[in-house]
């Protein structure tokens, strides 16, 4: 019952106003179970391959989130059912799950991930791609996706001071990107940062959705 325990821990320390997305990559389906008959529903795979195999056993009242690098080959898998998809990192890649959320009748949520951190590694647009790309206005026309807001990973380090400042310019970005985009837009309203190492910063800096994995499951090990 750990997973049950973490995850009320979790969820006191949370303000109202913020969402706990429980990141099950390379959890089992029973500790997902876990999570789920505490009363959880709302969990994060970063693995297309992963995330299809889990949906297609857990139930179905499940609101699964896309959180990894996403390749345009295979939104097909996800666009059924996928709930958020967080981690949208091209227009091309929006353009495409435009395509299949149609197909499937249904508009699908997406937040577009901002590159904050210093590391190479990670994916996402930078600030002035993401300008560029809401300048030229060719998203308005894609009717089966919605905007929903902003995503970002902070370096990965012990430097607080560090941490604090890539989510304080991440928020920075998201107030005028919602001024000058969305200002209309009661629903683009998400930011999403903050992991299980810096969470906290992340809230006290304007996150409104947290992605949380190890404090809830335990640290990663391979089955």
């Amino acid at each position: 019952m750990e997973i049950a325990k973490n995850l009320s821990v979790i969820l006191d320390r949370l303000p109202n106003r913020v969402k706990l997305v429980a990141i099950s990559k390379m959890k089992s389906e029973k500790e997902i179970m876990e999570a789920y008959q505490a009363g959880y529903r709302v969990f994060g795979e970063n693995k297309v391959q992963e995330l299809v195999r889990k949906q297609e056993v857990l139930p179905n009242d499940i609101e699964w989130h896309m959180v990894g690098h996403l390749q345009s080959n295979k939104v097909k898998h996800i666009a059924p059912f996928v709930h958020l998809i967080q981690s949208v990192d091209s227009l091309k890649l929006l353009k495409i799950i435009n395509k299949e959320a149609a197909k499937n009748n249904r508009r699908i949520d997406c937040l577009l991930q901002v590159h904050i951190a210093r590391e190479e590694t990670k994916f996402g647009f930078s600030n002035e791609e993401i300008i560029e790309m809401l300048n030229s206005g060719e998203w308005k026309e894609l009717k089966s996706i919605r905007i929903t807001g902003l995503m970002g990973m902070a370096t990965f380090t012990d430097n607080r001071d560090l941490i604090r400042s890539e989510c304080k310019s991440l928020k920075a970005f998201f107030d005028e990107v919602k001024k000058r985009y969305f200002e209309r837009e009661p629903s683009f309203y998400e930011l999403s940062m903050g992991m299980s190492g810096d969470y906290t910063i992340a809230i006290e800096e304007g996150s409104t959705m947290v992605r949380i994995g190890s404090l809830i499951f335990g640290e990663r090990h391979n089955h």
